[in-house]
């Protein structure tokens, strides 16, 4: 897993379920249909990196400037103290949305290369371009150029209006943008009253791991975006199934496994991140293995063989410990249904013998 530096997005909760925060040079994209709230995490994310040093790029298709600016205000943004100083805008219409990718924004990459200020990028909203070119390939080539250009500026932030058909997860028209984007994150309302109508859960997001459950989230002015969120498993929560993984793997080198499968076992055991045990997941990755009391005995002695090379030895004497270790099926499985049965060990000291 990675551990490059993370940059906050500023969205108070969302870091906290993906590791701190984006990877720089990448895409965030925010689907959600009209009243989710996508133009005010955009706000939210510009700001947070306008008070913290960087230069801010709002890239607009519908509203001008000012309209952004004075709807930033009343949420709690004061965004006008970095006009045209840290803060510039690009309210691109039509036909000019293409001269934008083509021409003035390679341009203006060229020209940041000079300075070693970060800078954080808004497209609020992207729609407009997706409506407006049908041809889904001639789509995916002006949004893959349009993504790859703005990353040279920093960490990017897009939003897009979805509409989904009755019975769809996510909408046909902005799986395109989805499927482009390093990380997306899907905003739903649901206009049942109460304070918690609107929820988000994180489709996708590049090398992190991430929250996957869904999360409530408000509005509050002077803040923003409020997500409410438990936080990930703690580290110390996330070694006290070592044990466990420990003895899967034991037991996985015991039946023959490859060394592929004890290195994918290991790569699990690093990085899961769930609150519960995860016996089950092992029982069925062990089954899908082919790893289960119902091997004979020929069938692990074939797998051993192959296993060690030809000039390895077997130490008897750690046969013979490992054998008399208790049975780690119940920890597995439960007391009934044991996941390995290690008592075939000792059929195998035998025939080594």
């Amino acid at each position: 897993m990675s551990r490059e530096r993370r940059i906050p997005t500023g969205i108070a909760g969302l870091d906290r379920v993906i590791e701190g925060g984006v990877r720089d040079n990448t895409t965030l994209l925010v689907v959600g249909s009209s009243g989710t709230g996508k133009s005010t995490f955009a706000m939210q994310y510009l700001n947070y990196g306008l008070e913290h040093g960087e230069n801010g790029l709002y890239i607009s298709m519908e509203e001008p400037p000012e309209q952004i600016l004075r709807e930033a205000k009343m949420l709690g943004f004061n965004l006008d103290r970095y006009y045209e100083k840290e803060l510039f805008f690009f309210h691109s219409k039509g036909k000019d949305f293409v001269k934008l990718v083509d021409e003035q924004l390679p341009a203006l990459v060229e020209m940041n290369k000079n300075f070693s200020v970060k800078t954080r990028v808004v497209i609020d909203p992207l729609t407009p371009l997706t409506w407006a070119i049908q041809d889904k390939q001639e789509q995916r080539e002006i949004i893959t150029k349009l993504f790859y250009t703005l990353k040279q500026l920093g960490p990017v932030l897009i939003t897009t209006e979805e509409h989904a058909a009755p019975g769809e997860t996510i909408g046909e028209d902005v799986l395109i943008p989805i499927y482009m984007s390093d990380g997306a994150v899907h905003l739903t309302y649901r206009p049942i009253g109460g304070a918690f109508n609107r929820a988000l859960e994180i489709v996708k997001m590049r090398a992190t791991r991430h929250g996957e459950e869904v999360y409530p989230y408000i509005f509050v002015r002077g803040i923003g975006v409020v997500v409410r969120t438990t936080p990930l498993v703690s580290a110390e929560d996330m070694r006290k199934y070592d044990d466990l993984f420990n003895k899967a793997i034991r037991t996985a080198a015991d039946l023959g496994a490859s060394e592929i499968v004890l290195e994918r076992l290991a790569y699990v055991r690093e990085n899961w991140s769930y609150p519960f045990s995860p016996k089950e997941t092992l029982q069925i990755f062990f089954e899908s293995q082919g790893l289960t009391d119902a091997l004979t005995r020929d069938e692990i002695a074939r797998r051993k063989e192959e296993s060690i090379p030809s000039d390895i030895q077997l130490d008897l004497r750690e046969l013979s410990s490992r054998a008399s270790e208790p049975d780690i099926s119940a920890d597995l499985k439960g007391e009934d249904e044991g996941l390995i049965e290690i008592d075939s060990l000792r059929d195998l000291e035998e025939m080594v013998r």
